[in-house]
């Protein structure tokens, strides 16, 4: 009998290093350093951040935002996509207006389970009609108009994406 293996993951976006803060929180570290896969959703800002969360990550899937250069852009896609643990997901920074968000990313994103993105720093936790998960895990470092800095954590298992937790810093 085959055993399923479970994926720990750690959700970041804008985290904005060193225009926000001078360095990702301490408890965002210890976070990279039990995650099994980190995704960051863009807007790094700096190429040392992204070079040292890359570093000390056991794998990193990541793409680029509006206030990456081009760097930064030459490093990582504009879109990844990766399947982990049979859990299709795909990794943008931008979605548009929240709007119709829903309706939108189901007609962009037929093929994905879960569509983790960033841009606003609000936190996001919904599922379409059509199944797909959509997940922003907020700013560890910029929390703008949001009473706290965020990050998110979740699991990927045979094809199921479990244990979502948003935490707050």
């Amino acid at each position: 009998m085959a055993q399923t293996v479970t994926v720990r993951l750690l959700l970041l976006a804008d985290t904005h290093v060193p225009k926000r803060a001078r360095d990702l929180p301490a408890r965002v570290w210890d976070e990279v350093d039990r995650a099994d896969v980190v995704i960051h959703a863009g807007d790094w800002v700096d190429l040392p951040t992204f070079e040292a969360l890359k570093a000390r990550s056991s794998r990193l899937v990541a793409c680029w935002g509006n206030n990456d250069g081009d760097e930064l852009r030459a490093l990582m896609p504009e879109r990844a996509d990766v399947t982990l643990a049979s859990v299709r997901i795909t990794v943008v920074h931008e979605t548009g207006a929240s709007a119709g968000r829903e309706t939108r990313m189901s007609a962009a994103y037929p093929d994905t389970d879960v569509l983790i993105f960033g841009h606003s720093h609000i936190p996001w936790d919904t599922t379409t009609e059509t199944g797909l998960r959509l997940l922003n895990p907020g700013s560890p470092t910029d929390r703008r108009r949001q009473p706290h800095c965020t990050y998110m954590t979740a699991t990927a298992n045979d094809g199921e994406l479990g244990d979502v937790e948003l935490h707050r810093l």
